[in-house]
Protein backbone atom coordinates (compact mmCIF):
# COMPACT_ATOMS: atom_id res chain seq x y z
CA UNK A 1 0.00 0.00 0.00
CA UNK A 2 3.08 2.40 0.16
CA UNK A 3 4.32 2.44 -2.67
CA UNK A 4 1.51 3.94 -4.42
CA UNK A 5 0.74 6.83 -1.84
CA UNK A 6 -1.05 9.21 -3.57
CA UNK A 7 -4.09 11.00 -2.36
CA UNK A 8 -6.26 11.84 0.52
CA UNK A 9 -7.50 14.35 2.44
CA UNK A 10 -9.61 13.10 5.39
CA UNK A 11 -7.62 14.80 7.21
CA UNK A 12 -7.42 18.21 9.07
CA UNK A 13 -6.96 21.68 7.79
CA UNK A 14 -3.55 21.24 8.14
CA UNK A 15 -3.52 20.09 4.48
CA UNK A 16 -4.82 21.67 1.59
CA UNK A 17 -4.03 22.21 -1.83
CA UNK A 18 -2.07 19.90 -3.89
CA UNK A 19 -0.15 21.80 -6.57
CA UNK A 20 0.20 24.75 -3.42
CA UNK A 21 2.94 23.03 -1.27
CA UNK A 22 5.73 24.83 -1.37
CA UNK A 23 9.62 24.44 0.36
CA UNK A 24 8.16 25.76 3.18
CA UNK A 25 5.83 22.57 3.74
CA UNK A 26 7.13 19.36 5.90
CA UNK A 27 6.13 15.96 4.92
CA UNK A 28 4.23 14.02 7.50
CA UNK A 29 3.77 10.32 7.06
CA UNK A 30 0.31 8.64 8.44
CA UNK A 31 0.67 6.50 11.78
CA UNK A 32 -1.24 3.70 10.15
CA UNK A 33 -2.17 2.44 13.78
CA UNK A 34 -3.97 6.14 14.83
CA UNK A 35 -5.40 6.71 11.85
CA UNK A 36 -9.32 5.47 11.30
CA UNK A 37 -12.20 6.71 8.92
CA UNK A 38 -15.47 5.27 10.62
CA UNK A 39 -18.98 5.32 8.42
CA UNK A 40 -22.72 5.15 9.63
CA UNK A 41 -25.71 4.95 8.42
CA UNK A 42 -29.54 4.15 8.82
CA UNK A 43 -30.42 0.95 8.19
CA UNK A 44 -34.32 0.28 7.24
CA UNK A 45 -34.89 3.05 10.07
CA UNK A 46 -34.19 0.50 13.08
CA UNK A 47 -31.02 0.86 13.14
CA UNK A 48 -27.74 2.94 12.75
CA UNK A 49 -25.21 0.46 11.83
CA UNK A 50 -21.12 1.35 11.77
CA UNK A 51 -17.96 0.45 9.94
CA UNK A 52 -14.54 1.49 9.83
CA UNK A 53 -11.40 1.58 7.50
CA UNK A 54 -8.50 1.46 9.69
CA UNK A 55 -4.56 0.68 9.13
CA UNK A 56 -3.98 3.01 5.53
CA UNK A 57 -0.96 4.60 5.11
CA UNK A 58 -0.99 8.39 4.30
CA UNK A 59 0.98 11.46 3.40
CA UNK A 60 0.52 15.07 3.67
CA UNK A 61 2.72 18.15 3.38
CA UNK A 62 1.94 20.15 5.97
CA UNK A 63 2.66 24.26 5.96
CA UNK A 64 1.80 25.59 9.34
CA UNK A 65 2.79 29.24 8.53
CA UNK A 66 0.07 28.79 5.48
CA UNK A 67 -2.17 26.42 5.23
CA UNK A 68 -3.41 26.70 1.70
CA UNK A 69 0.20 25.87 1.04
CA UNK A 70 -0.07 21.98 1.85
CA UNK A 71 -1.33 19.13 0.61
CA UNK A 72 -2.62 15.23 1.55
CA UNK A 73 -3.03 12.45 0.23
CA UNK A 74 -4.08 8.42 1.21
CA UNK A 75 -5.45 5.32 -0.39
CA UNK A 76 -7.25 2.90 1.09
CA UNK A 77 -7.11 -1.33 -0.22
CA UNK A 78 -10.84 -1.63 0.87
CA UNK A 79 -10.63 -5.58 0.82
CA UNK A 80 -8.25 -5.66 3.16
CA UNK A 81 -8.90 -2.52 5.56
CA UNK A 82 -12.36 -2.53 5.44
CA UNK A 83 -14.12 -3.90 9.47
CA UNK A 84 -17.59 -4.35 9.93
CA UNK A 85 -17.55 -6.37 13.66
CA UNK A 86 -19.33 -8.75 11.43
CA UNK A 87 -17.83 -11.45 9.11
CA UNK A 88 -21.54 -11.62 6.71
CA UNK A 89 -21.34 -7.77 6.25
CA UNK A 90 -17.55 -7.54 5.87
CA UNK A 91 -18.06 -10.01 2.80
CA UNK A 92 -21.31 -8.43 1.41
CA UNK A 93 -19.36 -4.98 1.62
CA UNK A 94 -16.64 -6.45 -0.69
CA UNK A 95 -18.95 -8.25 -3.36
CA UNK A 96 -20.09 -6.67 -6.51
CA UNK A 97 -23.21 -5.38 -4.48
CA UNK A 98 -20.95 -2.83 -3.01
CA UNK A 99 -17.19 -2.02 -3.15
CA UNK A 100 -16.50 -4.72 -5.50
CA UNK A 101 -13.21 -5.37 -4.52
CA UNK A 102 -11.79 -7.75 -7.13
CA UNK A 103 -12.45 -5.25 -9.40
CA UNK A 104 -11.68 -2.06 -7.96
CA UNK A 105 -9.50 -2.66 -5.00
CA UNK A 106 -8.36 0.69 -4.30
CA UNK A 107 -9.92 4.23 -2.78
CA UNK A 108 -8.31 7.57 -2.77
CA UNK A 109 -8.40 11.02 -1.52
CA UNK A 110 -6.83 13.80 -3.01
CA UNK A 111 -7.25 17.19 -1.34
CA UNK A 112 -7.88 20.24 -4.06
CA UNK A 113 -7.52 23.34 -1.52
CA UNK A 114 -8.08 23.99 2.45
CA UNK A 115 -10.11 26.95 3.62
CA UNK A 116 -9.14 27.60 7.71
CA UNK A 117 -12.72 28.96 9.19
CA UNK A 118 -11.51 29.82 12.30
CA UNK A 119 -7.95 29.04 14.63
CA UNK A 120 -8.37 25.58 14.45
CA UNK A 121 -10.86 24.62 11.86
CA UNK A 122 -11.17 24.45 8.08
CA UNK A 123 -13.07 22.94 5.25
CA UNK A 124 -10.52 20.34 3.27
CA UNK A 125 -12.04 19.97 -0.11
CA UNK A 126 -10.67 16.78 -2.36
CA UNK A 127 -11.30 13.92 -4.92
CA UNK A 128 -12.46 11.10 -3.33
CA UNK A 129 -12.39 8.04 -5.88
CA UNK A 130 -14.63 4.88 -5.13
CA UNK A 131 -15.51 2.09 -7.80
CA UNK A 132 -13.75 4.59 -10.54
CA UNK A 133 -15.80 7.47 -9.75
CA UNK A 134 -13.89 10.31 -8.35
CA UNK A 135 -16.47 13.17 -6.61
CA UNK A 136 -15.45 15.90 -5.20
CA UNK A 137 -16.05 16.78 -1.53
CA UNK A 138 -15.58 19.19 1.50
CA UNK A 139 -14.74 17.80 5.35
CA UNK A 140 -15.31 19.72 8.24
CA UNK A 141 -11.64 19.65 9.98
CA UNK A 142 -10.32 20.05 13.21
CA UNK A 143 -6.69 20.94 14.42
CA UNK A 144 -6.20 18.87 17.50
CA UNK A 145 -2.84 19.42 18.04
CA UNK A 146 0.79 19.91 16.74
CA UNK A 147 3.78 19.24 18.87
CA UNK A 148 6.15 16.56 20.57
CA UNK A 149 5.35 13.19 20.71
CA UNK A 150 6.03 11.93 24.38
CA UNK A 151 7.44 8.51 23.59
CA UNK A 152 9.46 8.78 19.88
CA UNK A 153 9.91 12.86 20.69
CA UNK A 154 9.16 13.18 16.47
CA UNK A 155 7.30 16.41 15.57
CA UNK A 156 3.66 14.96 15.22
CA UNK A 157 -0.21 16.20 14.45
CA UNK A 158 -3.54 14.86 14.67
CA UNK A 159 -6.86 16.44 13.43
CA UNK A 160 -10.66 15.16 12.98
CA UNK A 161 -12.90 15.39 10.51
CA UNK A 162 -16.20 14.68 8.92
CA UNK A 163 -18.56 15.07 5.99
CA UNK A 164 -22.08 13.21 4.93
CA UNK A 165 -21.53 11.69 1.42
CA UNK A 166 -24.15 10.35 -0.98
CA UNK A 167 -23.44 6.17 -1.85
CA UNK A 168 -25.17 6.56 -5.39
CA UNK A 169 -22.54 9.34 -6.26
CA UNK A 170 -20.23 6.29 -6.05
CA UNK A 171 -22.27 3.76 -7.53
CA UNK A 172 -22.86 2.04 -3.90
CA UNK A 173 -26.32 3.04 -4.05
CA UNK A 174 -27.63 -0.87 -3.72
CA UNK A 175 -30.97 -0.88 -1.43
CA UNK A 176 -31.38 2.33 -1.25
CA UNK A 177 -33.70 4.63 0.08
CA UNK A 178 -34.60 1.39 2.29
CA UNK A 179 -30.66 1.58 3.55
CA UNK A 180 -30.07 5.33 3.24
CA UNK A 181 -28.25 6.81 0.65
CA UNK A 182 -26.62 9.29 2.97
CA UNK A 183 -23.51 7.92 5.09
CA UNK A 184 -22.17 9.94 8.06
CA UNK A 185 -17.84 9.56 7.80
CA UNK A 186 -15.75 10.61 10.96
CA UNK A 187 -12.27 10.83 10.41
CA UNK A 188 -9.26 10.85 13.34
CA UNK A 189 -5.74 11.24 11.84
CA UNK A 190 -2.17 11.28 13.55
CA UNK A 191 0.91 11.53 11.57
CA UNK A 192 4.73 11.98 12.43
CA UNK A 193 7.29 13.92 10.60
CA UNK A 194 9.32 12.55 7.54
CA UNK A 195 12.43 11.00 8.19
Amino acid sequence: MKKTLKALATTAFLITAGTGATLAADAYDFDASHSQIIFSYNHLGFSTTYGMFSGFDGQAMLDMDDLSKSSVSLEINVGDLLITGWEGRDGHFKSADFFNVENFPIATFTSTSVEPTGDKTAKITGDLTILDQTKSITLDAKLNQVGKHPQSQKDWAGFDASATLLRSDFNLGKFAPFVSDEVDIKISIEMGKAE
